[in-house]
């Protein structure tokens, strides 16, 4: 009996030793742990308001302060509109007996916020805010995960308010209940004060947006206009837009219109026929020209046809060469399209009724061709005249019985007539080659030195005349150097009897020659 008592006594010993040292602990914790409701967690949150400018705040009013853009009323009512409703009964207290309370619209029940507002005697407005529940007001976080929100908010805060667009945000009624830095910066341009809802700066330009939300902008300041892209992301509280820059774009825009106007201006004037055909050869840009050119009709370009179908009916129309037969048709057309494919490709179609086109294909990026109609007939029928008259002279040059070759400037054989050829055999190409057939076989041809110089003189006497043996015992022929327009000379040759050469004042060339041809013949 008395062993059992020991080990009972023993049992309840140790038991109690075990719930001092638990109480013990206990009361440890209790000192080190705050309390729920610790003065500084349960202090209140107070602004005062002298109009605009703020005079006094607690420091949980400080810390919201602190992540707003500024500390004026404005810019409280900002972070204010994103939680409460009628915030427009703050700006007249005078008609609510001088102070108002507003619950927000955030959370459900005990977790919504209040806001409080009274007007004191010199004007001031007092705001107090609130949660009901003040012990759930007063949780407390570990200072870790504490440290890692604020580190968090002030980095989204700060990539807001440095991003280089417009971001705000509208409520359901359309108002602007909050923006970033640069929109409140374009905002203050034109009014020097900000109030709740925030001025609307973006200008729709009137043209609906596609799909994705996204629709063009502008904002005026002064003068200038920016224009923007802005994106809208709408949710159950209201709709956010980010208004992306865009005056490049914009101006690419503007500069691509006005270059396409000059464009089609230009078209419109050009003489000549442009059409212009994608890839799948369906035209796609044509000129008045090219109407006017071909007989078209615009109804039927302004439908887009084909370019077989374009040239099928150029075919009825007459206004394409003639063919023998249709298979030939086809295969002229398709080698036409594959070679302003490939490449530069020109033609030119002797029309029936005497007109004459020239047909240019130039090949364009992706795959495009462009077809250009040119009426040459005027130049065509100015090159035959042209041709006809030359023909026409050479064979009057060609009847004489004169021998005549020509030289420009710098001694290059513009022409010699069929006399010449005659007499000198083919005409030369330079002076210098003349003048060694002029030669023959003397070593020193009487005459020759009189001829070249005249023909190399820059200042040309006139009546330039002389005597020259002609090829072969051909006989004596005169010579004669005519200046022409443009530092040309033509040199004349005519055979004559040698008594007959030149006056008295020649006398001595004519005995040299009739000499030298005495001497030769014996």
């Amino acid at each position: 009996m008395v062993p059992d008592l020991s080990i009972l006594l023993a049992l309840l010993g140790g038991a109690a030793s075990v719930f001092i040292a638990m109480m013990a602990v206990r009361v440890s914790e209790r000192r080190n742990r705050p309390a729920l409701l610790a003065p500084d967690l349960l202090e209140p949150c107070i602004f005062l308001y002298q109009g605009e400018r703020l005079v006094d705040a607690t420091p949980p009013a400080r810390r919201i302060l602190a992540g707003c853009s500024g500390t004026s009323l404005s810019s409280f009512k900002s972070w204010l509109a994103h939680r409460f409703d009628d915030l427009e009964l703050l700006d007249n207290l005078a008609r609510t007996g001088g102070s108002v309370a507003l619950t927000g619209h955030s959370g459900s029940g005990p977790s919504c916020m209040r806001l409080l507002a009274k007007e004191a005697v010199d004007g001031s407005v007092r705001l107090i805010l609130e949660r009901p529940d003040t012990e759930a007001s007063a949780i407390i976080v570990d200072s870790l995960s504490q440290q890692a929100m604020e580190e968090e908010i002030a980095m989204l805060r700060g990539i807001v308010e440095s991003a280089p667009m417009l971001m705000l945000r509208r409520d359901l009624q359309g108002n602007v209940v909050w923006a970033n830095a640069a929109y409140l910066h374009a905002a203050t341009v034109n009014s020097d004060t900000l109030s709740l809802p925030l001025p609307e700066i973006l200008t729709n330009d009137g043209v609906k947006g596609d799909a994705g939300g996204v629709h063009r902008a502008y904002t005026q300041t002064g003068e200038a206009v920016h224009w923007f892209d802005c994106h809208d992301r709408s949710d159950a509280g209201g709709t956010t837009t980010f208004a992306l820059p865009a005056d490049a774009e914009v101006q690419a825009e503007q500069s691509l219109r006005e270059f396409l106007q000059t464009l089609t201006k230009t078209f419109a004037d050009l003489p000549i026929g442009l059409a212009i055909f994608d890839r799948e050869r369906q035209l796609q840009l044509f000129n008045p020209a090219l109407i006017d050119l071909t007989g078209l009709s615009a109804g039927f370009l302004t439908s887009r046809p084909s370019l077989y179908s374009v040239l099928d009916q150029l075919r009825e129309l007459r206004m394409v060469p003639e063919p023998r037969d249709y298979r030939g048709w086809r295969k002229q057309i398709t080698t036409l399209e594959s070679a302003a494919s490939a490449g530069h490709h020109v033609e030119t179609w002797s029309l029936p009724g005497g007109r004459t086109y020239r047909v240019t294909g130039r090949p364009h990026p992706g795959g495009a061709v462009a077809f250009l109609f040119d009426d040459i007939t005027s130049e065509i029928t100015l090159t035959r005249k042209f041709r006809a008259e030359l023909t026409l002279g050479s064979q009057v040059l060609d009847g004489l019985e004169q021998a005549l070759i020509v030289f420009n400037a710098v001694g290059q054989v513009v022409m010699c007539n069929a006399p010449y050829q005659a007499l000198w055999g083919s005409g030369p190409e330079r002076l210098s080659e003349a003048l060694q057939v002029w030669q023959g076989e003397w070593s020193e041809a009487p005459g020759l030195k009189e001829l070249e110089n005249a023909l190399s003189r820059e200042i040309l006497a006139e009546g330039e005349r002389g005597v020259l043996f002609g090829p072969d015992g051909k006989g004596v022929f005169s010579w004669t150097v005519t200046a022409l327009p443009g530092g040309k000379r033509m040199a004349c040759f005519k055979p004559v009897a040698s008594q007959n050469l030149v006056p008295e004042a020649d006398a001595l060339p004519v005995q040299r020659l009739n000499q030298m041809a005495g001497n030769s013949a014996s």
